[in-house]
């Protein structure tokens, strides 16, 4: 899974911060979003569905990866 975002529509509504704090901060400059991790580990994927479904401005796309360790 590799996480991809569209900074250009974030409004900085920060459920993604909420939903998994491992994987997303917000700017301190402009409070939009920034992806600590672009591959998250296995056990923070969910987290990372769950904030991708959560955000109010669809800024989060998730790839999902064929074969092993996806």
């Amino acid at each position: 899974m590799r996480i991809l975002i569209d900074r250009s529509r974030c409004r900085g509504a920060g459920q993604c911060v909420l939903s998994a704090p491992g994987l997303f901060d917000q700017s301190e400059e402009d409070g939009l979003v920034v992806v600590l991790q672009d591959t998250p580990p296995p056990g923070q994927r969910d987290a990372a569905r769950r904030a991708a479904a959560l955000c109010p401005n669809a800024v989060i796309r998730l790839a999902e990866e064929d074969g092993a360790g996806s």
